[in-house]
């Protein structure tokens, strides 16, 4: 949508999301009860229809180049609470409910190691 305006995607009350060029946005999955940062992922126009449609968190796959939803496979799905935009509406933070580890390692979120100097340090859970 080319002929929207700066002020009306960044001041406007219209849901007027700015996918990049190959279509996607930066979705941010975080805990609505922790605030806990789960996962990043990616959504298209499709991810994000069938996520407002559901209610269950659905990403556009980059590796397998389709529609995700997440927990297909694991049952950890991530019921969406809220939808909340970022000023240039080319970012999401999904507002969660987990239902089980976000993390296809296993571990509650994505978000599990911090930088230590060159490494990584595993954060206890």
């Amino acid at each position: 949508m080319s002929d929207v305006t700066a002020a009306e995607r960044e001041l406007g009350t219209a849901f007027l999301p700015r996918f990049d060029a190959q279509g996607l946005l930066i979705a941010i999955a975080v805990d609505a009860a922790t605030r806990e940062i789960l996962m990043v992922a990616y959504m298209d126009a499709e991810a994000l229809a069938k996520t407002r449609e559901t209610g269950l968190a659905h990403f556009h796959s980059r590796s397998r180049g389709r529609l995700w939803l997440k927990g297909e496979t694991s049952g950890h799905f991530l019921r969406v609470a809220e939808i909340r935009v970022d000023c240039d509406q080319d970012a999401l933070e999904l507002r969660v409910r987990p239902e089980g580890p976000a993390c296809h390692t296993g571990a509650p979120s994505c978000f599990y190691r911090r930088l230590e100097g060159d490494g990584l340090e595993r954060l206890q859970p």
